[in-house]
């Protein structure tokens, strides 16, 4: 199975393609922001940037990204908060987010983001968000498993700008997540088909998550409802 070349990210490598084509990152100093963004890094690094720090939260994410990465002279990957980040102030030129802040401390994910990025320094990120003000509650229960706090899909800029950033560039990814979305399903059922008794005993709850999500999205038109947006920004 291809796996939009073996990224399992909404909106696959697109993200970066468009901020490559964008933004200069010849020796830039970066930061990813969330797990299973290896192969990002790795596209980093291909592209000249000086050096790269993913950052993940969770200790099982952070055994997969280690073991995921190839070129790790320079790249590294932590565990950390992403509101509280270890990091020094103005650290950073170019920070990467795909899909992995649109939580509910999100404000607070922000203020340390802009914390560790240097003057005029670039945000790239890609929003999960709502289409619609108003959605039905099988969606919402879609976010709250994930712990998603979306925001309106025609007001990401504002809430950006909002906080000190200028908007260079903004394009709405919400076709990817077709893909997205059906790549889990086709991962879901293979995983099932050479999973133990006890492994899936142990992933029941990420199995039925994954499984709600993409038939919900699939199936039952939640994707009238979810949306995803990407933003290249700069702070002022």
């Amino acid at each position: 199975m291809n796996t939009n070349q073996n990224i399992f990210l909404p909106g696959g490598f697109k993200q970066f393609r468009i901020l490559k084509s964008k933004i200069n990152l010849s020796e830039k100093i970066v930061l990813i922001i969330g797990s299973n963004s290896e192969l990002i890094a790795e596209k980093m690094i291909d592209s000249g940037v000086a050096s790269v720090t993913v950052i993940v939260n969770d200790y099982e994410s952070l055994l997969n990204s280690r073991l995921n990465i190839f070129k790790a002279s320079n790249v590294s990957v932590r565990m950390m908060d992403f509101e509280n980040t270890d990091f020094n102030g103005e650290s950073f030129d170019l920070i990467y987010a795909q899909a992995s802040i649109s939580l509910k401390n999100r404000n607070k994910i922000i203020k340390e983001i802009k914390r560790i990025m240097k003057n005029e320094s670039v945000l790239c990120v890609s929003e999960i968000t709502a289409l619609t003000k108003q959605y039905p509650q099988f969606v919402k229960d879609i976010f709250e498993s994930s712990d998603i706090l979306p925001l309106y899909h025609d007001e990401c800029a504002k809430y950006y700008e909002e906080r000190n950033f200028s908007v260079l560039y903004e394009e709405d990814l919400s076709s990817s997540l077709k893909n997205y979305y059906e790549n889990a399903a086709n991962l879901l059922k293979q995983s099932i088909e050479t999973l133990t008794d006890k492994e899936k005993s142990y992933y029941k709850k990420l199995l039925n998550k994954i499984s709600h999500e993409s038939n919900a999205y699939l199936k039952l038109g939640a994707d009238r409802f979810i949306g995803f947006k990407m933003l290249i920004l700069k702070l002022l």
